[in-house]
């Protein structure tokens, strides 16, 4: 076909403006495809009721409260384990406690080493590794907890590329440290002695690498692991959060040596709260300013319940496990139920409560099924990302949640449904008897009902003899452990 000029400049405009239209459609369909950036947030000693949106009124918590006004909120979350490596591990591997290699917060070194917990074994699949075969750029900030810098468990060689803060949690007991593990390389804060403040806080540098992190990785897919250090004692925190709650309440000032006196120790424990609130704060305004906001999913939760320390936490006054029994230690609701807020603007819908019954040791399962890569056949874990859809018809369940906490005279416990079967003091009494209650009449776990429902009890006591299986302690170079 011949075209005179006009004809062909006709032509070639209409056919340019086709490929154009093309093109746009699909780089919009590669865009639209792009992985989801993925901010997993983890407390540390944060029990059930510390924020505001699950009741508690004496702390400031607005930055989380708005996720789940305008996220999801979650009322039947729980930790792995009460304690922080054991729960660490899980939530990286996807195992539950019978099934985990770490079960309670063995050390390696004296206590001024600084040399770390048990790692996690050579070759184990963790959430880094999976999302890292995916192409994700993978940071972990805060406290790891699961091995040294250069051994197994060290955060490096399990995927992840950036690590910041504290590799050891015994080292995380100040937040006016010396130093600071910057990758595999221990960095030092002139000005700090490990006192009640120094020139460098600890939580606040933590937090400036992660928004760097994201900041760096804002065109690629990303997994930020923000394992932060609060508001795990001890009681320290800048001055300016503080003033907000003093003279609010009747002081007790706090002398102790276990760890840093302070004068005011209500009113730094609650600025603890709200100093992590505020960081919470600046990652979601940061990713409104880059624009990712809606590609991105953020979880807030907690490692375990609240500290046993009640000199310095006031479980009278503040109610952190409120309206649950126990605290971190325990395998009772106030020691292993947690918040967990999820926040995706687009594909969560605001204001949502759910009741799905789940664990951290979920979240492997979740995070590649977000991915879209291939779930491990041998987690413990599933995917709650049905429920985060608001898909309650695709949401598998769990037959039951599983823990197994070697420390504290060794305890397991069981949930199946609404029963709750616990066994105590094992280490002295390995036919200790069951404990079991029906948290569905009885949330506080007061009534032990397991003469009344014999058949369940069986049940729960067969599954804790055949979902535990015993960890084989390897020798490291540190020392020889055993579980």
């Amino acid at each position: 076909m011949k075209l005179n000029r006009r004809e062909f400049v006709k032509y070639v405009g209409i056919n340019a403006g086709l490929l154009t239209l093309a093109g746009c459609k699909k780089k919009a369909a590669a865009k639209s495809k792009k992985k989801p950036n993925i901010i997993y947030i983890m407390a540390d000693d944060m029990g059930y009721s510390g924020l505001g949106c699950y009741g508690q009124t004496k702390i400031l918590t607005p930055n989380i409260d708005k996720m789940a006004a305008q996220g999801m909120k979650f009322t039947d979350f729980y930790t792995s384990c009460p304690v922080c490596a054991p729960a660490r591990f899980s939530l990286v591997t996807g195992k539950h406690g019978g099934h985990a290699y770490v079960r309670d917060n063995y050390e390696i070194g004296e206590w001024e080493s600084y040399q770390g917990q048990l790692p996690i074994p050579q070759g184990t699949v963790t959430i880094g590794s999976i999302l890292k075969k995916q192409g994700y750029a993978n940071g972990c900030f805060g406290k790891w907890g699961i091995g040294a810098v250069n051994t197994s468990g060290d955060p490096l060689n399990n995927g992840f590329d950036r690590f910041y803060g504290y590799n050891c949690q015994r080292h995380a007991h100040n937040y006016y440290p010396r130093y600071l593990v910057s990758d595999k390389e221990n960095v030092p804060l002139e000005g700090n002695d490990r006192g009640t403040t120094g020139k460098h806080y600890a939580p606040q540098l933590i937090a400036d690498q992660l928004l760097d992190f994201i900041r760096d990785n804002k065109d690629k897919p990303f997994f930020v692991y923000y394992a932060s250090v609060l508001p795990h004692l001890g009681l320290q925190v800048p001055q300016e959060y503080i003033d907000q709650y003093l003279g609010k309440w009747p002081e007790t000032p706090y002398t102790g040596k276990s760890y840093v006196p302070h004068p005011t120790p209500k009113a730094c424990l609650a600025a603890m709260h709200t100093f992590l609130d505020a960081q919470v704060g600046r990652i979601i305004e940061l990713l409104k300013e880059l624009g990712i906001e809606n590609n991105t999913i953020v979880m807030f939760s907690s490692d375990n319940g609240p500290s046993p320390i009640t000199d310095q936490t006031f479980p009278e006054f503040f109610e952190p496990a409120k309206p649950f029994r126990g605290k971190k230690r325990d395998v009772y609701e106030g020691g292993v139920r947690v918040p967990m807020v999820a926040y995706w603007p687009g594909k969560i819908k605001p204001g949502t409560v759910t009741d799905h019954i789940s664990a951290q040791y979920d979240l492997l399962a979740t995070v590649a099924n977000l991915a879209n890569a291939e779930v491990p056949k041998d987690t413990d874990g599933i995917s709650f990302v049905p429920t985060l859809m608001s898909q309650p018809e695709k949401q598998k369940q769990h037959k039951y949640l599983f823990w197994d906490f070697a420390g504290a005279g060794a305890k397991i416990g069981v949930r199946m449904g609404k029963f709750k079967g616990i066994k105590k003091d094992l280490k002295k009494n390995p036919d200790a008897p069951l404990e079991l209650y029906n948290l569905e009449d009885d949330i506080a776990e007061s009534k032990n009902v397991s003469a009344d429902y014999p058949e369940i009890a069986v049940k729960i006591e067969k599954i804790m003899l055949e979902a535990r299986t015993k960890p084989e302690i390897k020798e490291f170079q540190f020392g020889k452990y055993k579980q």
